[in-house]
């Protein structure tokens, strides 16, 4: 095993695109330590959150360089020996200086902000997420509109919502503004979209948190709604500049939503739409749910009457209801009934491993790990069942995904 000479930290090409990077952060070891984990780790890793906590992102880094390198680490609460070697194996692939710089130089370039704990405005209630909180969060647009979510209403639902639902949104999204509440959401089609737009339109606050990188437009076709809510709000992502939106990122982007906002209200979702993910997020937090009855025919409105049904969601038809629903939350009460309950999925390590693969590119062990956040050892684990699967395959050149599998 190669013994790294010296920290990242201590690379210069890194630490002055660290410095060249907007950021509330001061402390320049802070805001470059910060950095690293935002490039390092993936959404949610519990593992990375837990280190970092106890010791702080400068200090958790280094610790993880002396494993790397052979020299004796100390015993922390956080992890034990064999759950720090196994992240560290996760994170090697990803710990290059040159690659981190250019994440920096490309997060400048875009005009992208870096928020962490340490700085004023970060959200106070994503602390409720414990080691699963972000890291850092890359910012498109105002970069307090984070600390303007004190007042805040999550509004999600179908992509492939019906007019019912985007007029609903659209409504509930303008009376909310009226009362001076912000309005946060994914920036996707659909449900989500006629939020935004609605929000906008009526000189409100919004926010998007994305799955992908903040730099980048995810689904294309929104790229000048985009535009206008960073004008005027921010779009938001933990993902590092360049990142690509995956369906594992997805599901941990609805964790933020959830978290960020004082409440969730699923304006419109089907039986397995994605947004009873970020309900369940919501419940599992202690927010406040809500749901939005729709035409007891439609397939589109399942999921939202199965939130009414069976996990006590609150009936939104109207902003005064959801305006109610914030006053009523305590933060220090749970939410009554639990998330809801959530289809079969593929083993999170495999999802990750499919993310990081295409039809058409063979892809080497070295490029997946980078690619999924995992280490070589997983990967290969991975790959071994999904082949059995019949879900990839391999040649001399590397894997991809099989053809209609």
């Amino acid at each position: 095993m190669t013994v790294p000479s010296r920290s990242v930290l201590d690379d210069p090409t890194l630490r002055a695109a660290a410095e060249r990077l907007v950021s509330p952060i001061a402390d320049p070891e802070v805001r470059a330590a910060r950095l690293v984990w935002g490039v390092l780790s993936e959404p949610g890793e519990g593992s990375a959150g837990a280190l970092v906590a106890e010791c702080g992102a400068a200090g958790a880094l280094r610790l993880v360089e002396d494993h790397l390198g052979g020299h004796p680490t100390p015993e922390t609460g956080a992890l034990s020996a064999r759950e720090l070697a196994d992240m560290v194996r996760r994170w090697r692939p990803r710990l290059e200086a040159p690659m981190i710089a250019e994440v920096a130089r490309a997060a400048a370039r875009a005009g992208l902000s870096l928020q962490a704990p340490e700085a004023a405005g970060w959200p106070d209630r994503l602390a409720d997420l414990g080691p699963h909180a972000p890291l850092c969060l890359w910012v498109r647009g105002d970069p307090e509109a984070l600390a303007g979510l004190g007042r805040s209403a999550a509004l999600v639902g179908a992509r492939a919502a019906t007019p019912y639902g985007e007029h609903v949104a659209g409504t509930l999204a303008s009376e909310l503004v009226e009362a001076g509440v912000a309005v946060v959401s994914g920036g996707a089609y659909g449900v989500d979209g006629a939020a935004h737009r609605a929000t906008l339109g009526a000189g409100g606050l919004t926010v998007a948190f994305v799955a992908g990188g903040a730099d980048r437009v995810y689904p294309a076709a929104h790229a000048n709604l985009f535009q206008r809510i960073a004008e005027r709000g921010a779009v938001v992502s933990e993902v590092a500049p360049g990142g690509t939106p995956t369906r594992w990122r997805f599901l941990q982007r609805n964790r933020l939503i959830a978290a960020v906002s004082g409440a969730t209200v699923v304006v419109e979702a089907g039986w397995r739409s994605g947004s009873l993910n970020t309900a369940g997020h919501a419940a599992a937090l202690g927010r406040p749910l809500g749901a939005v009855p729709g035409p007891v025919t439609s397939s589109t409105s399942e999921g939202s009457h199965r939130l009414l049904r069976e996990f006590d969601a609150t009936c939104i038809t109207r902003g005064a209801d959801v305006l109610e629903l914030l006053g009523e939350w305590d933060a220090a009460g749970a939410a009554a009934g639990g998330p809801p309950a959530g289809e079969d999925r593929p083993h999170p390590d495999a999802m990750r491993v499919l993310d990081a693969l295409g039809v058409r590119a063979w892809r080497t062990l070295d490029d997946i790990a980078r690619r999924s956040g995992l280490s070589l050892g997983e990967v290969q684990a991975q790959l071994g069942l999904l082949a059995l699967d019949g879900r990839v395959d391999s040649s001399s050149d590397g894997w991809r995904l099989a053809r209609g599998g």
